[in-house]
């Protein structure tokens, strides 16, 4: 009979109102607002569950269920207000992107100060460098300095350190939701020879079918409470007919969930041509995007799609005005609205409400129109419960719902959003992929940057396919996904 690596008795965490613990900045801020509450939120309440060697054992639940408090307990970060906790052996966690990774430093030079932080010695990081390197597919992008790295660059290099120095322990919170097909084939099946070695690997995610082909078992979390423990594929199914559908705020007809109609237009929202964009680091010059050419016309979602470290993340950028061309034009005929990181522009210290306050002013609009949209805000992200509590106690998905519902409600002329939804639970994905579908009758053209192949297929009226920094197919989503997906 296999040992028991986790054992947990009816252990519970509660924070302040605000759901977070506070730290002395909160303090002095919350005093001088006026605003002290003192009723406690159980983000966790009475969870009993044990683990053992040679298991993969998958965390699933909605946003805000409790699953990155749990993760945040496994890793050493929270204890426990009440039961106990035993954890036999090390645990490594990789609880965020780029946790820990300093940007101004190269992927390699990160290898060898993450390693180290995990107790590693240089010398015997140097000697898994080799392996890390080669396990992370970055290529010659391991010398180039982590500003540079896309979100699912930073998780393959994450993943890659954590994976390799073989905790006895593994820990992940959603940091495999930004890599592409390769990535996560190769991320299922070094986990499985993690596991293989009497060690466990604990995951949270989003991605039902990772759960069915990787987990040994399943474990559903909602409002901070255990609702389900079991097989992987009754949990994963019990939960997903779970999922409430989409009905919008609004009185409008519904949109079924099916490939968007294409509204034909000859206005051209968004013109590239020739476009090059290159970094230069230690002597060398690195073309991140060369010689791209595409143009966008009113009324498209245009799914943007390749393996990470293409040059997806760097076109938006380019687009937006926060890279500037080295060769080549860049075009955009209308207002641009961009989602490009989670909790990008959120001040931590302020509450969800006060952050759409602050954000829509940051979009262009008045004080007076974004107050007037906080409650249909508030209502279509589904934070309800969590609106009077600060953002840095939101998960990465609570955050990706804040941002997308945000930006959507001021109805931008050019939505822009890279990978920013991954996050975000199987319910938030519907209502997310039915909204740019109503979003397009009144935007201009909709961008999407994503590694989910069915949501291009479904939403997306055109995709085109990024590699090494060159188009490789632009087209029909289903013609540009089938070649892709067998490259």
């Amino acid at each position: 009979m296999n040992q028991n690596v986790i054992e947990a008795n009816n252990i519970g965490i509660s924070f302040k109102e605000d759901g977070k613990r506070d730290d002395f900045k909160s303090i002095l801020f919350r005093t001088l607002k006026g605003d002290w509450k003192k009723d406690p939120f159980w983000a966790l309440s009475d969870i009993s569950f044990s683990a053992c060697e040679g298991e993969i054992l998958g965390v699933i639940g909605s946003n805000g269920a409790g699953k990155t408090t749990l993760c945040r307990i496994l890793g050493g970060l929270l204890k426990p207000d009440k039961g106990d906790i035993d954890i036999n052996g090390d645990v490594s966690a990789l609880l965020s992107l780029g946790a820990g990774f300093n940007d101004e430093l190269s992927g390699r030079e990160n290898v060898f100060l993450n390693g180290m932080m995990m107790g590693m010695t240089r010398k015997e990081v140097k000697k898994y460098f080799a392996e890390i390197h080669e396990f992370s597919g970055l290529g010659d992008f391991i010398d180039e300095p982590v500003k540079h790295y896309s979100k699912g660059m930073k998780a393959r290099l994450g993943f890659s350190i954590a994976a390799m120095l073989e905790p006895e322990t593994l820990v992940l919170d959603e940091t495999l939701a930004t890599g592409d097909m390769d990535f996560r084939k190769r991320s299922g099946a070094k986990i499985q020879e993690l596991v293989d070695k009497a060690r466990m690997v604990v995951i949270v995610t989003h991605d039902m079918d990772f759960v069915e082909q990787n987990c040994s078992r399943a474990i559903w979390i909602d409002g901070g409470v255990v609702r389900m423990d079991g097989d992987p594929k009754e949990v994963a199914e019990e939960y997903s007919s779970q999922v409430p559908e989409y009905k919008p705020v609004k009185k409008k007809a519904r949109i079924d969930f099916v490939q968007t109609k294409l509204i034909e237009s000859d206005k051209t929202i968004v013109d590239v041509k020739n476009l090059t964009v290159s970094f230069r680091s230690k002597g060398k010059i690195f073309k991140a995007l060369d010689d791209v050419c595409f143009s966008v016309k009113q009324g498209e979602i245009l799914g943007i799609i390749g393996s990470n470290g293409a040059g997806k993340t760097t076109l938006c950028r380019t687009l937006t005005g926060i890279y500037k061309p080295d060769n080549g034009s860049v075009t955009v005929n209308s207002e641009i609205s961009a989602l490009l990181q989670l909790g990008s522009g959120f001040n931590r210290q302020l509450t969800a409400r006060d952050n759409i306050i602050l954000n829509g002013l940051m979009l262009g609009r008045s004080r007076k129109e974004i107050k007037a949209l906080q409650d249909e805000i508030i209502e279509f992200s589904g934070l309800e419960k969590h609106q009077y509590k600060t953002v840095k106690s939101f998960s990465s998905g609570m955050k990706s719902r804040l941002g997308f519902s945000i930006a959507q409600a001021v109805q931008p002329e050019l939505f822009i959003i890279d990978e920013a939804l991954s996050p975000g639970d199987a319910a938030f994905q519907k209502k997310a992929s039915l909204t740019m579908q109503e979003m397009i009758k009144k935007a201009e053209a909709v961008i999407v940057v994503t590694h989910s192949m069915a949501f291009v297929e479904k939403v997306c009226t055109r995709a085109i396919w990024f590699e090494n920094g060159k188009i490789v197919l632009d087209g029909i989503p289903s013609d540009v996904i089938s070649p892709y997906s067998k490259s």
